[in-house]
């Protein structure tokens, strides 16, 4: 009896990419190398070093605080204060912990000098454009309003004391854009009459504690678009993640 050629192995299907692979990239990415986790190899006796040790959720949640008090003293922008709220909360260990808040002052610390107030707070375009990049301190609302114009807001640069921004955007046969940092929580409210209202953001992880912003979104003829950075540029982005990968470790 004749027997059959053996078949060509088929790939398995890609798994979804660990985003914990992007906030640390020196971590192994199977399974197994949670055991062994970087910045602490293991002690004679099979005991894990200091940094290898497993975080709790309160350890991940006292770094979140520390970030949001680092923020209010001015000394990270809301996308730095998303950024390592988000790779807290995917800390696996006390070292990784650690090295969000390395370049931190200790509790108590004397505190920077906040960031210059963001005075304008009403962008407007009637028949043009508004393109604005704020990157002072912000803390009340703000406005957008588009009438047969197009207004974009980027918030990645600003500082964010509370966390929390709210935005009142109206579009009537134009467009508004406001571009947040990933990992943000966006709340949208409001209606679209003959217009779309969009959020393109990637979710924040299920009862993490990130920074918020709030759109009350009024769209008439018109376009009101919520997009993180990912989604802004995403051939940019693309490429940015392609010459990181490339690049010799060390």
């Amino acid at each position: 009896m004749s027997q059959s050629s053996p078949q060509p192995e088929r790939p398995s299907p890609c798994r979804p990419r660990d985003r914990r692979q992007d906030l640390y990239p020196d971590r192994p990415g199977t399974d197994d190398s949670l055991d062994a986790a970087p910045g602490g190899a293991p002690s004679p006796g099979g005991k894990a070093g200091p940094d290898a040790m497993r975080a709790s959720d309160a350890e991940r949640e006292a770094v979140v605080e520390r970030l949001r008090i680092a923020s209010v003293e001015g000394r990270l922008t809301f996308e730095e204060l998303t950024e390592r709220s988000e790779a807290a909360y995917a800390a696996v260990t006390r070292g990784e912990l650690d090295r969000i808040t390395d370049d931190l002052p200790g509790m108590g610390a004397p505190g920077a000098n906040p960031a210059p107030r963001q005075v304008q707070r009403k962008f407007s375009a009637v028949m043009g454009d508004c393109t604005e990049r704020l990157v002072g301190r912000i803390d009340g609302p703000l406005e957008a309003l588009a009438v047969m114009g197009d207004v974009q807001l980027d918030l990645r640069g600003a500082q964010v004391p509370t966390g929390e921004i709210s935005i009142s955007a109206t579009a009537v046969m134009g467009d508004v854009k406001i571009i947040v940092p990933d990992g943000v929580s966006v709340v949208l409210s409001g209606h679209a009459f003959l217009g779309d209202r969009k959020v393109n953001v990637r979710e924040a992880q299920p009862g993490a504690r990130v920074p918020v912003v709030r759109v009350t979104a009024h769209a008439v003829m018109g376009d009101i678009k919520i997009v993180d950075d990912e989604h802004h540029a995403p051939f940019r982005r693309a490429l940015t993640d392609w010459w990181r990968d490339r690049r010799p470790p060390g």
